[in-house]
């Protein structure tokens, strides 16, 4: 039986997906072979030695100290794209949140609450939309910093919607650039983006490269009176620089899901309380994924959509499996089915692939591996992780 510990609260649908007769589902083991989470934070929590695997339901994972985990073969999923859709529609929202003073508006139609007389109010109504005159959409440039699968549905959207579009990510993948409409724009750096965009919306994992991207210095690129939307991670923008860009006029709204104190108190910073992913499908389909990557990882071997280790997958034959992770230096498959000859071991299949300094490899062996075997295999240098499935 194997176990998988969760935290927070993930949707039923996606715990439903775990067989009951092969998986047991608590948030209490102590010996798991995996992790699904959302939130939980688990930096300095020590990890039972028993985890293989660690699921994060949704596409950020910087509550999961991953870098600590690949040395150890624990493999870190993510479920990128299951929240995209939601996160697409709160952009819509911001952009005409950001175009027609919408929330301003409000406010003075509530400051308005006092007032019995109809006529009155109706005078009071008319003349104060007069303030809160906005644009539309149509024809207006968005710049999309980011076009994986969130900003590549943002980029098609506003192009529906009559916007041109221009979009930016030096590290654009195939996969996702045939998900673009072919009349999104590229653009060969942020600032050329910055500088023609009538609305910017951010798209991209908070790392080292990008963290604090909206500084001074981007803000200074940037087209007089655009919009930012920031519904990615707080730490792309820094605090001081986007209020300095809204008292002087560069940018004439902000809206994030990530409210700060300086933020907070700004009249033209509109703050959502973390909503982005915030929907009952939402939640619902970065569970289902979650749990799914997980089953394949335990009871295959394979690995989709993984953080720290490359993407490999294979088809069950009739034999054995094996997989094993190494650091990505030569000789070390070589070695490994050198053994595996040498000890009169069959390979029906096998698949290895790497990433950066990660190696792992699946093999399907004609016959049942023994202890002795597995013990073996992990002697071998610069193996560091050995599993029969």
């Amino acid at each position: 039986m194997k176990k998988i510990r969760t935290y927070n609260n993930i949707a039923a649908v996606g715990l439903a997906k775990f067989p009951t007769d092969r998986y047991l589902v608590d948030a209490s083991s102590e010996t798991p072979d995996a992790l699904l989470l959302r939130s939980h934070k688990l930096h300095n929590e020590e990890l039972p030695s028993s985890v293989l695997a660690i699921a994060r339901a949704g596409a950020g994972v910087n509550n999961i100290p991953v870098s600590q985990y690949t040395p150890k073969g624990i493999v870190v999923f993510n479920t990128p794209g299951a929240n995209a859709n939601a996160v697409k529609e709160l952009v819509l929202a911001s952009l005409l949140l950001g175009s027609r003073g919408i929330t301003d508006s409000m406010s003075y139609v509530a400051s308005l609450a006092d007032e019995k007389d109809a006529i009155e109010l109706h005078k009071k109504v008319e003349a104060g939309k007069k303030k809160y005159g906005g644009s539309e959409l149509t024809g207006k440039t968005l710049g999309v910093v980011g076009l994986g699968a969130i900003g590549a549905k943002i980029a098609n959207l506003a192009i529906d919607l009559g916007m041109k579009v221009i979009g930016y990510d030096p590290a654009l993948s195939v996969e996702a650039a045939w998900q673009l409409s072919s009349q999104v724009n590229r653009a060969e750096n942020l600032n050329s983006l910055l500088a023609r965009s009538d609305y910017v919306t951010l798209h991209v994992p908070a790392i080292k490269p990008t963290i604090g991207m909206m500084n001074e210095e981007a803000f200074s690129a940037a087209k007089d009176g655009m919009v930012l939307i920031n519904l990615a991670r707080g730490e792309l923008v820094e605090e001081e620089a986007v209020i300095n860009a809204l008292d002087s006029g560069k940018l004439a709204a902000h809206l994030s899901d990530f409210p700060s104190e300086g933020l907070i108190a700004h009249g033209k910073s509109t703050l959502f309380p973390h909503l982005g992913a915030s929907t009952v499908e939402a939640e619902e389909n970065c569970a289902v994924m979650a749990a799914k990557q997980l089953i394949d990882f335990l009871d295959n071997g394979n690995i989709i959509n993984s953080v720290n280790f490359p993407a490999v997958s294979m088809e069950r034959t009739t034999g054995y499996r094996l997989t094993f992770a190494n650091d990505n230096i030569p000789k070390v498959l070589g070695t490994v089915l050198n053994l595996l000859a040498d000890l009169n071991i069959n390979v029906l299949d096998m698949v290895n692939k790497s990433r950066d300094d990660i190696a792992y490899t699946i093999v399907d062996i004609e016959q049942e591996p023994t202890a002795a075997l597995l013990e073996k295999l992990s002697s071998v240098e610069h193996v560091f992780h050995v599993r029969s499935v």
